[in-house]
């Protein structure tokens, strides 16, 4: 267990970066006080990518594999502050509890990882085999893996260890992300005369029941890959008096492990064939969004919303490495897999290097009003990750 100086230690830490607004693009003053850390705290070096990740690294005197730390920087904005009991920028602890926005998704986990490398590192003395890497991840909110992909270029970990919030239990896959996206092409007219153009709407309509026809596919782990309708739009907008030339559906899928972005289109552009063959009229087509935001460092980051879904098996060894160390520590987690995205999607959903997660507190905290971290979870996962390290550099 950590004792009291390196508690306050990880606490500090976390206080200091809640402290600093981070939104998407705006990671730049939190990227600035984790350069501070690792510089203060002997890192052997400190990296800045194009997006504006921050990638610290400790290595021990002898050679072995790499391990990857990842916890994102950004944050989704606070809405409505007057909302909120405690100021989210203020890091006030009350009752056990850091408040602030970021504290569990995932500026908390992000203190813990640094903390965790220095107490390994004084505690060994660096007699260790391999490199540890404490990664500050940008614009995950917007595009879970893209940013990643980076980083991964850079350290070609062995192994990474994502710090979104797991109450200390281990996952060890999740199901991936898609934003699939259905355009309906119309024909505009006056709205007097209905009958002269092709409504893309009423079109739309009909693909949108034809689409909930179709069977999600199913895996005996991660369930369902739903395909889910989340928002409509058609143009022009506002349409006084015209009758809808363009109408686009968006969708969420939910990707199931070696699920391809061929795969998961193809069901949907068979159908689509089918009802443009029974509908001289209809113009329909299907892809895959595709995002654009500016980073910090005045370079764009734009990635396709395609995200894979991912699984390992709780039996492979590097699994029940950590799993028995953690038990050895006194600590009982369970082995499950994540309900929600994140940036494994990269790492093993793509890269397939060996993954998993672990984090502090409950993943249900992640972008609420009057967002916390326990100090207890805070100091526990210091001390996880530390079983981690020791687990995995041998």
């Amino acid at each position: 267990m950590l004792n009291q100086e390196q508690i306050n230690e990880v606490v500090e830490l976390c206080q200091n970066l809640i402290k600093s607004s981070s939104y998407s693009g705006n990671e730049g003053d939190v990227v600035k006080k984790l350069t501070a850390y690792f510089e203060k705290n002997g890192f052997d070096s400190v990296h800045v990518d194009k997006y504006g990740n921050i990638i610290g690294c400790i290595k021990g005197n002898r050679p072995g594999p790499k391990v990857m730390f990842d916890g994102h920087i950004d944050t989704v904005p606070v809405q409505d502050a007057t909302k909120w009991d405690h100021d989210p920028f203020g890091a006030e602890i009350v009752d056990g509890k850091i408040y602030g926005r970021g504290t569990s998704d995932m500026k908390g986990a992000v203190a813990a990882m640094a903390c965790a490398a220095v107490n390994f590192a004084k505690s060994t003395n660096r007699d260790f085999a391999g490199e540890i890497y404490v990664a500050g991840v940008v614009h995950e909110e917007c595009f879970e893996g893209v940013a990643a992909r980076e980083i991964s270029a850079y350290v070609k970990p062995d192994y990474v260890i994502i710090g979104e919030a797991s109450q200390l239990n281990i996952k060890i896959g999740q199901r991936g992300r898609g934003e699939v996206v259905v355009e309906t092409i119309g024909k505009p007219c006056h709205s007097a005369n209905p009958e002269k153009g092709i409504n893309a709407v009423y079109k739309m309509a009909k693909v949108i029941e034809a689409i909930r026809t179709l069977k999600p596919t199913h895996h005996p782990v991660l369930g369902d890959g739903i395909l889910e309708l989340t928002d409509i739009k058609s143009a022009p907008y506002p349409g006084a008096s015209v009758v809808p030339e363009y109408c686009r559906a968006t969708y969420d899928r939910r990707l199931l492990v070696n699920e391809t972005k061929e795969s998961v289109l193809a069901p949907i552009q068979a159908l689509l064939d089918q009802l443009m063959a029974e509908d001289a009229e209809l113009k329909v087509k299907v892809s895959y969004a595709t995002g654009t935001e500016m980073c910090f460092t005045g370079n764009e980051i734009t990635g396709e919303r395609f995200f894979p879904g991912w699984l390992y098996d709780e039996n492979d060894e590097f699994v029940q490495d950590v799993y028995k160390e953690l038990q050895g520590m006194g600590y009982t987690p369970s082995i499950t897999q994540y309900n929600f995205c994140t940036n494994g999607s990269h790492y093993a959903g793509e890269a397939g290097i060996k993954t998993l997660g672990l984090g502090p507190s409950r993943e249900n905290l992640a972008h609420t009003i009057n967002e916390y971290i326990e100090i207890d979870q805070l100091a526990k996962v210091c001390d996880c990750y530390t079983g981690v390290m020791k687990a995995l550099l041998k």
